[in-house]
């Protein structure tokens, strides 16, 4: 059976090294017979805005873009999701993409008498392409790259993603052509590898 990719831009632009990567990670699952597709997030039209948390059922039904996107997310055996580092987390448009779709009944659910859900999505892995302007050995350092913890334990592996893997590229200012070219290099590396 073959491997089903679904590559997610959340950058909000289509130029952008995110896209690059989202590319060169393409070229090399090419390599390997796999099914691969892509959504670029901003071009989806949907609310951003969780209106009322999760306290009651949304107002309104799920855009279409969003059940398309849930459809997709479902049939992927593994994810690689591609974003910027702004202001120490992703773009508001992906945050609002996961605020939106990872909904109960869909993501996870709850049990009566459970302290953890149930993660609905199991069974699925996810790479991340995260850029940035900090220095890597910043954001390790002083940083403790506490965003990483953040989305491995409570967001992607609170609903079953495993394993999640990270790949951090920066300080992208500072980068010449030469290393973005290693980079993405690298990143085609890890399409061949479906990782």
């Amino acid at each position: 059976m073959k491997t089903n990719i679904l590559l997610l831009l959340g950058h909000p632009s289509e130029n952008s090294f995110c896209n690059a990567l989202l590319d060169a990670y393409r070229k090399g699952v090419e390599t390997t017979g796999a099914n691969c597709k892509t959504l670029y997030i901003s071009k989806l039209d949907f609310n951003v805005n969780l209106a009322d948390g999760y306290k009651t059922e949304q107002t309104l039904p799920l855009e279409e873009d969003l059940i398309h996107s849930q459809e997709l997310i479902s049939w992927a055996d593994h994810i690689v999701l591609a974003y910027p580092n702004w202001w120490g987390f992703m773009p508001a448009i992906t945050k609002g993409f996961i605020d939106r779709i990872f909904m109960p009944g869909f993501a996870f659910r709850h049990h009566s008498g459970k302290i953890f859900p149930e993660k609905l999505l199991k069974g699925k892995s996810l790479r991340l392409l995260i850029t940035m302007d900090t220095p890597k050995w910043w954001f390790y350092l002083i940083y403790r790259a506490s965003q990483y913890q953040i989305l491995k334990d409570i967001i992607f592996g609170y609903v079953g993603f495993d394993p999640i893997r990270f790949s951090t590229f920066g300080c992208m200012r500072k980068s010449t052509e030469k290393l973005r070219n290693k980079w993405l290099k690298k990143t085609e590396e890890l399409g061949k590898q479906l990782k």
